[in-house]
């Protein structure tokens, strides 16, 4: 099995180096010499190269895993500098180069340029698979800045038009990109890996039905640009390419949704892409440290509001108990949706040191708000809390995110069947233990809790359906900041409470009822007869601090600090060092 992680791309260059074939410095690249021939002149040279291309897919160490910190759902340590009150400026603002530097680009396009002339066979699939990241590449240039310079051809020193050009249309750069994903579907040859860790067409098919689903939103939400009347051909295509993607499934299991994401080798019946680790090779991520550590990371805890949208187990709505409001932790966490249980310590969670089982109730010493994530960290305490040592494949692309593009593009065009419900939602829902009509029939009437939770932005008792279930099977897998961009709701960044356990008195509770009290909740003095192993001191605001809601009870409250909004923040500033390299670059509405 090929591993795509940086062990192997520092091979691919070196070997490239070796040969010859590029210098330090990308911008030096040479056009025709004797090792440009041996690459481009074999199919093992184009396989070579296109390796380095897997560079451009998120770091594992990092991972997708923490991009939901920083969204409504998820209460954690800080506030993102996006978020902070006038700290985002074009000083400072990132995205531009560095990591996601342009020189990425220049490889891709230097690939092409030169495949494009290649005799090999093979060359179509090669040069789709250059597509298919070139276009990844500048969907997150689009997402961040909105109009970006388009290029497409390797760029020479003395090429000052294009070097100090202006940026092209965000538009017109989209139907670029979508050419591009539909070539790289049309000319990758492989359509499954057994791996799961190479771009195939399944995964370009994947990838597209995300970037469309993107796109159709932005233009229907987003009014200012007068796009909404080109939304719904956006749409249609994500229900085309989903439909396009065979030989995948849902994995069946009692507790496969927490099993799938602590897998080495990914379940290939549901995982399209993957990045793959192994301690052999010294690649890692650190998913249980930037989770679990109480020292290190974001440690980010799921909102009470998030919480209240997991549905019971008979598909009823939780929100419609008329006591929801004041049901403590223990209670509210049963007899729910099975993917609470397998995303969040609850009930008789165990974990283990050394591999000795060990009760594990949510700790608020490392969870903020009580609901502590336990999705895609390992059981195992040592050494994988205190050091970066996760093996678990980090997934990329899989087949409940293609059904759920598929399902919310029905929704918005208004053409969701009973069927189309149940192949999708209902599918999801039932392997989530959930039973009942909401398996087979799509919804009629609106949940008002669903409504309020999106600010009355929706309305369609379907959409909002679909909504719930996309961020519950999606969670921290790094879709819901984009989600709330693209809706254009992003206020919620800034409005959503952080909200945690609803708490009736002060005191010691046992959260797993095992008779060992877990935490106590004070004001002023800590007492000294209490028993519990965590402390929660409630007695002021602040940042970095918790409250109780009806001060002496009632939920969580914590300040994570201030947090503000503006629409100019939609897309980020153009860095003022590229500005002073490239006038012509311009800035964005709001940053001038």
């Amino acid at each position: 099995m090929r591993n795509i992680n940086k062990y192997i791309q520092r091979i691919a260059v070196a070997l490239c180096i070796s040969a010859g074939l590029i210098s330090c410095d990308l911008n030096e690249m040479p056009k025709e010499t004797a090792s440009n021939a041996a690459i481009f002149g074999s199919k093992n040279g184009l396989e070579l190269y296109s390796t380095s291309f897997y560079e451009i897919l998120p770091t594992p160490y990092d991972g997708v895993f923490m991009v939901d910190d920083n969204s409504d759902l998820i209460a954690r340590n800080g506030v993102d500098i996006r978020f902070v009150p006038n700290a985002l400026s074009p000083l400072n603002s990132g995205g531009w180069d560095v990591k996601d530097n342009w020189d990425r680009l220049r490889n891709l396009n230097y690939f092409i340029e030169n495949c494009e002339k290649s005799s090999v066979a093979e060359k179509n699939h090669y040069l789709g698979l250059a597509r298919f990241f070139r276009a990844y590449f500048m969907f997150e240039k689009v997402k961040r800045f909105g109009d970006v310079p388009w290029i497409d051809k390797t760029i020479e020193v003395s090429d000052e038009e294009t070097l100090y050009g202006t940026r092209t249309n965000r538009f017109e750069v989209m139907d670029k990109i979508l050419a591009d994903l539909n070539y790289a579907i049309e000319n990758i040859t492989l359509e499954v890996d057994p791996s799961s860790t190479n771009i195939t067409k399944n995964a370009a098919r994947a990838y597209k039905t995300r970037v469309c689903l993107y796109e159709a939103s932005f233009r229907k939400y987003h009014t200012g640009y007068g796009k909404q009347s080109t939304a719904n051909e956006w749409y249609q295509e994500v229900i085309s390419t989903a439909d396009q993607i065979k030989g995948f499934s849902l994995r069946q299991g009692a507790n496969v949704y927490r099993d799938m994401f602590l897998q080495k080798v990914p379940y290939i019946e549901e995982t399209i892409l993957a990045v793959a680790l192994d301690g052999a090779l010294q690649t890692y991520s650190s998913r249980n440290r930037k989770t679990i550590s109480p020292t290190y990371g974001n440690r980010p805890a799921l909102t009470r509001r998030f919480i209240n949208t997991y549905l019971n187990l008979d598909g009823t709505s939780f929100t419609d108990k008329p006591a929801y409001k004041t049901t403590p932790f223990v209670e509210e966490v049963k007899n729910r949706d099975l993917r609470l249980k397998q995303t969040i310590r609850v009930g008789d969670y165990k974990r283990t040191e050394n591999g000795d089982p060990i009760a594990a109730p949510s700790n608020l010493d490392q969870s903020y708000t009580g609901y502590q994530l336990i999705k895609g960290c390992y059981d195992e305490r040592f050494p994988y809390d205190d050091e970066s040592r996760n093996e678990n494949a980090h997934i990329l692309f899989r087949y409940a995110e293609v059904l759920l593009n598929k399902a919310e593009a029905l929704a918005e065009l208004g053409t969701m069947t009973d069927t189309d419900w149940a192949n999708t939602i209902g599918a999801l829902r039932a392997r989530a233990g959930i039973t009942g009509s909401t398996l087979t029939q799509k919804p009629t009437v609106a949940d008002p809790y669903m409504v309020d939770f999106y600010k009355n932005k929706f309305s369609d008792p379907v959409l909002l359906e679909v909504l719930r279930d996309r961020a519950i099977e999606m969670i921290t897998e790094g879709l819901r900041p984009d989600d709330l961009t693209r809706w254009r709701l992003a206020e919620l960044f800034a409005e959503a409470p952080m909200n945690g356990m609803y708490v009736p008195a002060l005191g010691e509770y046992d959260l797993n009822e095992d008779g060992i009290m877990d935490v106590c909740f004070y004001q002023g003095e800590k007492p000294k007869t209490a028993t519990a192993t965590v402390f929660v001191d409630v007695s002021s605001s602040g940042v970095g601090k918790r409250i109780l809601s009806n001060g002496t009870s009632g939920e969580i409250i914590w300040n994570p600090g201030e947090r503000e909004w503006a629409e100019k923040k939609y897309l980020y500033p153009i860095p003022e060092a590229h500005r002073i390299k490239n006038p012509n670059l311009g800035q964005n509405p709001g940053w001038e």
